[in-house]
Formats: C-alpha cells, structure tokens, sequence
C-alpha cells in the first residue's frame, strides 16, 4: 500500500520444551543464521539473535504484513525442524509453546541489542525464568504463572 510506513520493531523471547534439548555451542551459531534466514525470507529485518542453552533472544524489525503469531509459528517449526533433520540434539528438540514480544521504541534500540547479545554473561546471575518475569514485570504484561514456561518438574 502506497504511503504506509512503519517502525516496529520487537524483542521475541522463546524457550526449549522442558529444557530438555539444549542449545549448545558448537551449533548455535547454524541455528541462528537459519532462524535469521527465516525472518529475513519473511521481509523482516533481523537486528540481533542470541541464544543461552534453554531459550533464545531476537530483536526484529517487523513487517506489518504478517502476523507476530505467524513469524513466530514458521520460526518456532522450521528451526524445530532444522535441529531434528541434522540431528544437532541426542534428543527430539521442541520449542515450549508460547513466546514473549515486547515492543522496543527507536530510542531504547542499542540498548535492546546489547541485551540480546549479552544473554550468556546475563544468565550466570540469573534464570530463564527470573529473566522471563521481570520482562512480562517491566512491559506490565497481566499474566498468569501456571502458563509461563515450565522447566520438566515445574
């Protein structure tokens, strides 16, 4: 549509099922240039992807023509799909259902970023969990704790 411009971008968050499957290094970096691939095929603009072992960080320039919840379902899926076929885990990997999408304005950009790439040195202080929390905490996301991502016993 002629005359329609946008800046959207937005801090997704998604977690491994039952952080059972991890994400370790010697592949990491292959699933982040494939989960790139994805959102870039979608015409979004990949900004920064980070990945601890039990959930990942992307920080996207968005395209109002297609959905959140539809990105997310072709990143979640393929990816599942990429680590299974070359058989990256000694498991079945699963993403958990559900992702976090916090809404990031031009003028806390590089602070995002930062975030996104620090997450390793971010979580020798704190949990997935904790992190999770604190983000639905300081966007003031009404939530419920039963639906927040579960670790196996949890």
């Amino acid at each position: 549509m002629p005359n329609t411009y946008t800046q959207l971008q937005i801090h997704f968050v998604f977690a491994v099922k039952w952080r059972l499957a991890v994400i370790d290094q010697p592949w990491e970096e292959r699933l982040h240039q494939y989960i790139t691939a994805i959102v870039q095929n979608n015409n979004h603009k990949m900004l920064a992807i980070n990945s601890a072992f039990d959930h990942t960080h992307c920080l996207a320039g968005v395209n109002p023509k297609q959905s959140i919840s539809n990105l997310l379902e072709l990143v979640k899926g393929d990816s599942s799909e990429f680590i299974n076929k070359h058989q990256l885990t000694g498991r079945k990997f699963n993403w958990q259902s559900g992702y976090g999408a916090f809404s990031v304005s031009r003028s806390h950009l590089d602070k995002a970023v930062k975030y996104v790439h620090n997450q390793k040195m971010h979580h020798q202080k704190q949990t997935f969990r904790e992190e999770y929390l604190l983000l639905l905490k300081k966007y003031e996301i009404v939530h419920d704790e039963k639906y927040i991502f579960h670790d196996l016993l949890g």
